[in-house]
């Protein structure tokens, strides 16, 4: 019997994976990984692990990794909204601590596997996009290392969100009702507002100018942290007849720079590459593709080349239709259909 080691959250969602994978005929080894200090969370989600290993017989553990959690995902969302830039913990999550950690415990205990209840499918050696286009979870996966992938399973990637927890809540009763479940949050250690966490740190409510695109001062802002490309509330802008939208974060002097849509639209890219293989540039050629420049965005026609300087490598992006809103510090993805090439952190 193939062994499979489970990240379980504790929600439907992998208390499902638990057992569709047992009807698939796997062995279960289930784990929950303590990431945050929010103890009242990791209590509710456990006593829904302990139901579920009772329920269905298999046996998990229970692993602390706040510190790698707190030095590869934390301290850079942290740093990177100091730095001006619009962090994506989750697509730093899952390469450093989620998968990482994973496997080197299935190793250990010889399994065969390593599932998660992500919303992402695997297709011809490649991470692919889940059935669901409203849940589908492969952007956050591009950083999964390649040799990884051969043991990965998404019970979840073919299957509709909509209809997994009336179908969960049949077959496994115990889990309670629609109701009463809650959902899991995208970012973990957050409660409401990425503010809250930045305030823990820093002093986010610092009065700055807002800038036009020539430099010349037209308003105030309640402080650089608060805003992210793209936004166009929470600053005040003298006379304005029509919307501006941040279009710069200037971390020095607490300044942004505002202007209009038009001038949020981006047609070209560039990210540090992170896992996007050379050997899809045979001779050279530009690779033809489509890319995500957000979770939530659209995938655009591009055509990519990678650039190397000072020792790091680059993605170049050259867009068929403009972008917009495009924050440094998020991920670039690449696409081939519905397949995940590989990616890199915009710069």
């Amino acid at each position: 019997m193939k062994k499979v080691l489970l990240l379980m959250s504790g929600g439907v969602d992998s208390s499902y994976c638990a057992y569709l994978l047992q009807k698939q005929g796997f062995s279960v080894y289930g784990i929950y990984l303590k990431l945050h200090d929010k103890e009242e969370k990791h209590n509710y989600y456990l006593q829904n692990i302990q139901k579920c290993a009772q329920v269905l017989n298999f046996p998990y553990e229970i692993i602390d990794e706040r510190e790698l959690f707190k030095k590869a995902v934390y301290d850079y969302f942290i740093e990177s909204y100091k730095q001006g830039l619009t962090p994506n913990p989750c697509a730093m999550c899952n390469p450093f601590v989620k998968f990482g950690i994973a496997f080197t415990l299935a190793d250990k205990l010889g399994c065969d596997y390593v599932a998660t209840g992500h919303y992402a499918q695997i297709k011809e050696g490649k991470i692919a996009q889940a059935v669901d286009n409203t849940k589908d979870q492969s952007y956050f996966l591009f950083g999964v290392k390649q040799e990884w992938i051969a043991r990965i399973l998404f019970p979840l990637g073919d299957k509709k969100k909509e209809d997994i927890k009336p179908i969960a809540l049949k077959e496994l009763p115990w889990l309670g009702t629609l109701e009463t479940y809650k959902d899991s949050q995208e970012i973990c250690f957050v409660e409401n507002s990425y503010i809250d966490v930045l305030n823990k740190h820093y002093n986010t409510q610092q009065m700055g100018d807002v800038l036009d695109e020539q430099g010349n001062k037209i308003g105030t802002h309640k402080g650089y942290m608060q805003y992210t490309i793209g936004k166009r509330k929470g600053f005040t802008i003298k006379g304005a007849l029509t919307p501006h939208y941040v279009l710069k974060i200037n971390p020095a002097n607490n300044t942004l720079v505002v202007g209009s849509k038009e001038s949020l639209a981006t047609s070209e890219i560039k990210a540090l590459n992170f896992s996007l293989p050379k050997e899809f540039f045979v001779n050279h050629r530009p690779l033809d593709c489509e890319v995500k420049v957000r979770y939530k965005s659209h995938k655009i026609q591009a055509t990519i080349e990678l650039d190397s300087k000072d020792n790091q490598e680059f993605i170049i992006a050259k867009l068929k239709e403009p972008a917009y809103g495009v924050a440094s510090g998020q991920a670039l993805v690449i696409y081939e259909q519905d397949k995940v090439l590989g990616g890199g952190f915009i710069v």
